[in-house]
C-alpha cells in the first residue's frame, strides 16, 4: 500500500529506502475529503440547521443524564485517563482535562443511557461521537457556533454516506456502525474545524481507518458506550495527527487489505453510493434522522410504540396477560433478544423487558432502567410468557427495516395487536414536538444541573448559529 504524505513539494518522500507516491486524487479518502470540505463550506439550509441543533441539544442532555453512570465514572477513575489538566470540561462536573480525554469521557456519557439520537439509514447513533470532541476543541480555541454547527453537519454527512455504501452487510456482520463508521465522521468534522486542507483531511480519514472498532457482541455492557468514547477520541486524534504531519496509506479504503474488504468483504459494499450527488440535500435533514423517545436501544422502539398503541388508555395488570408475541424486523432482534435481563443495562437491550414495561406501566422512562425496576415481581412473572422471533414477512433489505408487530393474548380470550412497518424513533416522518423536546431535555439535563442552568443551556444551544464563542455551551455544563 502506498503512503500519503502531508508534506508539499516536487519530490516523493522516502521511508526506509522506499520511494512513496504522493496522494492520488482519485483515491476514495481524497474524494471523501472533497465531499467533507464542500459540505463544511457550503450552504446549511434551515431544516438541516434546525435538525442539527435539536440533535446537538438532545446529545448534551442525555450526556448530562449519563455522566454519573458507572461506565463513565469507572472510566474517569482509571489510571491515566483525564490525569492531565487542560481547558476542557468533563460535563456535569468541575473537572477539566485535555480535549482528547474530555472527548473520551463526554462521548461515553452521551451513549451511557442509550437514549441518544439515531439514524435508520446509518443503523446507529450519529451525534454521540461528534458533539463531545467538537465542543472540547471549541473550549481549547475560539470557535464560533456556526463553525461548530457546520462541522457537526459535515460529520453526519460523511458518517451516513459511508453507511449507504456498507450497510446492511456491515451491521449484519457484527460491527457497531456508531463507532466503526462514526470515527470517519469525527475525523472529517474535526479536520474541517481545525482547518485541514484536502490532502491532510484525506490523511486523517486514512488514519481513522486503523482506529475503527466496536463489535455488537458487547451490546448490553459498559463497553457499548465505551465504543463511542473511543471513537470520539480516535477521530479527534486522527485529525490532530494529520494536522501535525503524519502520513497514511493512500488506498486505505479500497486496497485488497483495506477497510472495505476487511470490514465488509468482497462484493459486500458499493463504495460509489457514498459519493453519489444528492441535489444539495444533506443527510442531517433526511427523514431517517430522529430523536429517541425512549431510553433504550433504538431497535426496540417500534415494539415499544406498538405495545403502547395497542394498550391505548386501558390499564393492564400482569395477571390479565396470558402471553405476548413480539415480532420485530429480523435485523432488529439479534442484539435485543434478551428474555431474562439481569441488569439495568441489559434491560435496555431486552425487547421482552421494554414491551412488558410499556404494557404494565404505560410508559418507558429513565427510572424504569434501575435494577429494582428490572427485578420487579410483576415483570419477572410476565417475562416467561413473552416470545420474541423475527417477523416472517418484514423485509431484511431495503429502506424499511425498523418495524415490529406485538400481539397480546389476554386471559379473557381477547387479542390485542399492533403492527408498525418502520419506526426507528421519532424521525422526520413522526417528529417530536417542541414541548416534547424540551420535556426530554429538562428531564435529562436536570439530573446534573439546577433548573435555571438547564434553561440557560437550552437557550444557548438553540442560539448556536449566532454564538460568537461555542465554548460557552461547555461552561454552562459545569456542576
Amino acid at each position: 500500500m502506498r503512503n500519503r504524505s502531508c508534506a508539499r513539494g516536487n519530490h516523493a518522500p522516502v521511508y526506509g529506502g522506499r520511494s512513496v507516491k504522493l496522494v492520488d486524487a482519485q483515491d476514495f479518502a481524497t474524494q471523501v475529503a472533497k465531499l467533507a470540505l464542500s459540505t463544511y463550506r457550503g450552504p446549511c439550509p434551515d431544516q438541516a440547521a434546525r435538525n442539527a441543533i435539536n440533535c446537538i441539544a438532545d446529545t448534551i442532555a442525555v450526556a448530562l443524564a449519563g455522566a454519573q453512570e458507572p461506565c463513565v465514572t469507572l472510566l474517569g477513575s482509571a489510571a491515566g485517563v483525564a490525569g492531565s489538566s487542560g481547558d476542557c470540561l468533563v460535563w456535569g462536573t468541575t473537572r477539566k482535562t485535555t480535549a482528547l480525554d474530555a472527548a473520551l469521557l463526554n462521548a461515553t456519557a452521551s451513549h451511557a443511557l442509550d437514549y441518544d439520537d439515531i439514524c435508520a439509514v446509518f443503523g446507529g447513533h450519529h451525534s454521540a461521537p461528534l458533539v463531545a470532541p467538537l465542543l472540547a476543541v471549541a473550549q481549547e480555541r475560539t470557535c464560533t457556533g456556526d463553525e461548530v454547527l457546520r462541522a457537526y453537519v459535515t460529520g453526519v454527512e460523511v458518517t451516513v454516506r459511508l453507511s449507504r455504501a456498507l450497510n446492511p452487510e456491515h451491521y449484519a456482520k457484527g460491527w457497531h456502525p456508531t463507532s466503526t463508521l462514526g470515527v470517519f465522521g469525527v475525523a472529517a468534522a474535526l479536520g474541517c474545524l481545525l482547518g485541514l486542507d484536502e490532502s491532510r483531511l484525506a490523511t486523517a480519514l486514512s488514519i481513522a481507518a486503523s482506529m475503527a472498532a466496536g463489535i455488537k457482541a458487547n451490546f448490553g455492557s459498559m463497553v457499548k458506550p465505551l465504543h463511542v468514547g473511543l471513537c470520539a477520541r480516535s477521530g479527534l486524534l486522527a485529525a490532530r495527527l494529520a494536522q501535525a504531519g503524519y502520513d497514511a496509506g493512500v488506498d486505505t479504503f479500497e486496497d485488497k487489505q483495506g477497510f472495505f474488504e476487511v470490514y465488509n468483504g468482497r462484493g459486500k459494499y458499493t463504495a460509489a453510493l457514498a459519493l453519489e450527488p444528492r441535489d444539495g440535500s444533506l443527510e442531517i435533514a433526511g427523514s431517517s434522522v430522529g430523536i429517541k423517545q425512549f431510553p433504550c436501544c433504538g431497535s426496540t422502539h417500534a415494539a415499544v410504540t406498538a405495545a403502547l398503541q395497542l394498550r391505548g388508555g386501558r390499564s393492564l395488570r400482569e395477571d390479565q396477560i396470558a402471553r405476548i408475541r413480539i415480532l420485530p424486523n429480523g435485523n432488529r432482534l439479534a442484539h435485543t433478544n434478551k428474555p431474562q435481563p439481569r441488569t439495568a443495562l441489559e434491560g435496555k437491550f431486552s425487547v421482552q423487558y421494554v414491551v412488558a414495561r410499556a404494557l404494565l406501566s404505560g410508559s418507558v422512562r429513565l427510572d424504569h432502567f434501575s435494577e429494582a425496576a428490572i427485578q420487579a415481581p410483576e415483570i419477572q412473572r410476565l417475562l416467561p410468557r413473552i416470545d420474541a422471533s423475527p417477523h416472517p414477512d418484514m423485509p431484511l433489505t431495503g429502506d424499511r427495516l425498523w418495524g415490529a408487530e406485538v400481539i397480546v393474548h389476554l386471559a379473557s380470550g381477547e387479542v390485542l395487536s399492533c403492527r408498525l412497518e418502520d419506526l426507528p424513533c421519532r424521525d422526520g416522518n413522526y417528529p417530536m414536538t417542541d414541548d416534547e423536546l424540551w420535556e426530554k431535555f429538562q428531564d435529562c439535563a436536570g439530573a446534573a444541573l439546577p433548573r435555571d442552568k438547564v434553561m440557560a443551556l437550552f437557550k444557548t444551544i438553540h442560539g448556536l448559529p449566532d454564538l460568537p464563542d461555542a465554548g460557552a455551551i461547555s461552561r454552562l455544563m459545569a456542576a
